[in-house]
């Protein structure tokens, strides 16, 4: 059974299409137009084995803001359209990346319910080309949100700020790539014990 998303958005500010195959192998076709954005996108495709294709046209001559925020919008949500019912899933999953001078520390529970714990260093250069570097808890607020997942990211420390997000990104990957694999001690088993997730 292929566990695919697919998402489509369309409002007055944006146009996004996302696609994402949970059992690919890092095969990332990503243009928003915003160049850190699709550096960071690429990051979560190749670390995660996800598929992933993201088209987004959006209110660029405004800011990077409305194109950022609902690709992370269209991405939760395939994300949750891909995890179907959830059955053998390990569910949890976790891991810890550094990039140079910074680490980040990611926990993921895919548990039907939205929640974010996100702490970072507070002093950081604003800005990273046309990406808003304050952009990158909201980028998870809203994946979060459509994702229904609980989602802890901690980067204890950091100096430069593309390394700060960026070890973000590949840590994400990777906890959702642990969490949403088949455990194949867990063929036909949901792991709750509620019976739902």
């Amino acid at each position: 059974m292929s566990r695919v998303g697919r998402v489509e958005r369309v409002t007055k500010e944006t146009s996004v299409l996302v696609e994402i195959d949970l059992d690919g192998s890092g095969k990332v076709d990503v243009s928003t137009r915003v160049g850190f954005y699709d550096h960071m996108l690429d990051q979560l495709g190749r670390h995660g084995l996800f598929d992933l294709t993201v088209k987004t046209e959006g209110d660029l001559h405004i800011d990077s803001h409305h194109t950022i925020e609902d690709t992370a919008l269209a991405l939760g949500a395939a994300f949750k359209q891909a995890l179907g019912d959830k059955v053998g899933i390990y569910r949890f999953g976790n891991c810890t990346v550094p990039l140079d001078e910074s680490l980040a520390q990611v926990t993921v529970d895919l548990s039907g319910r939205p929640y974010l714990v996100h702490t970072e260093p507070e002093k950081m250069a604003p800005m990273i080309g046309e990406y808003d570097t304050t952009m990158t808890r909201h980028i998870l607020e809203s994946f979060v949100a459509q994702a229904q997942i609980a989602l802890h990211v901690h980067v204890p420390y950091g100096r430069n700020a593309h390394h700060i997000v960026e070890c973000q990104f590949k840590a994400l990957a990777r906890a959702l790539r642990y969490a949403s694999e088949r455990d194949p001690r867990a063929a036909g088993i949901l792991p709750s014990t509620k019976g739902a997730l």
